[in-house]
């Protein structure tokens, strides 16, 4: 385990997205390998309608010829050139993630386990919640466990004390698992693209509020979840992951809901996956994911 992470510290991830034209790639490795750097990985999307280029490229940094601040200075250059918007991560860092819940465990379980196994490329620097409910949880995987109980009246106090504390744990990332409360957009923007959120319904289906009771109501034979970045627009950010599970006339809303939990937990964990991998592109409130 130690030399495998080891050798992750030489990795290097960066993300582009800029209009499509003749030469992008080429210029990029170009310049990567110019600097003796070694493309592992490369994946690229071209989205026609709206001649939109996108890139995700893996490399490492061990025999890099030059330091890391020359290379940045390189790829500068092509970005300018082509119009590009990059982002280029560094995997000696590890992100850190808080995890905010309410009552419900089954997706916050998932996401402990996996860490826990080392699925996950992270690392949980603590729960909150607005419930002292789960702590013996957080208490089982040794994780903080802080609870801010929020009403209309504290609500922006509770929120600016909940920032601050993130700010101090250094966290890259806000993942919630099933957490029954708003964020404003003061909390989002200080978050902006780093906030990811599981709906209990395959959206944009059953907006809002108890949507196992609307499918119910509607008589639907599929169920879904789905993995959004979050936004001050009610569950209508980017989509990251979506799935489906089969449901009968028979099924009561409890068996909905039973049935929804183990599809939340997956899809939920893919998306936080893909986000720790730098796998995510976001444009036009769609995303990209290069796999």
């Amino acid at each position: 385990m130690g030399d495998k992470e080891d050798s992750k510290k030489n990795l290097a991830t960066l993300l582009v997205t800029c209009p499509d034209r003749k030469g992008l790639v080429s210029a990029l490795a170009q310049t990567l390998h110019g600097h003796g750097a070694n493309i592992l990985e490369s994946v690229q999307h071209v989205d026609r309608h709206a001649q939109r280029f996108f890139q995700r490229i893996l490399f490492d940094l061990t025999e890099l010829h030059t330091d890391r601040l020359t290379l940045e200075r390189g790829l500068g250059e092509v970005t300018e050139r082509f119009e590009m918007s990059t982002r280029l991560v560094y995997a000696n860092k590890r992100k850190r993630l808080a995890l905010f819940v309410s009552k419900q465990e089954h997706c916050l379980y998932e996401l402990l386990l996996r860490t826990r196994s080392g699925e996950l490329n992270g690392d949980i620097a603590i729960i909150i919640s607005n419930h002292e409910d789960l702590r013996p949880v957080a208490e089982q995987f040794g994780i903080r466990y802080e609870v801010f109980s929020i009403t209309a009246e504290n609500k922006s106090e509770v929120e600016e004390r909940e920032r601050t504390l993130l700010e101090e744990l250094d966290v890259d990332l806000v993942v919630l698992t099933r957490y029954m409360q708003i964020l404003s957009k003061e909390f989002l923007s200080a978050y902006s693209g780093a906030v990811i959120n599981i709906h209990h319904s395959f959206l944009p289906a059953f907006i809002g509020g108890k949507p196992y009771h609307q499918a119910h109501r509607r008589g639907v034979k599929l169920i879904g979840a789905t993995a959004h970045y979050v936004t001050s627009d009610l569950d209508e950010g980017p989509i990251i992951e979506q799935d489906v599970i089969r449901t009968s006339h028979a099924d009561s809303v409890g068996d909905l809901i039973r049935k929804g939990r183990h599809v939340e937990k997956q899809v939920l964990a893919q998306a936080v996956t893909w986000q720790l991998e730098d796998r995510i592109l976001v444009y036009d409130n769609r995303t990209v994911v290069l796999k």
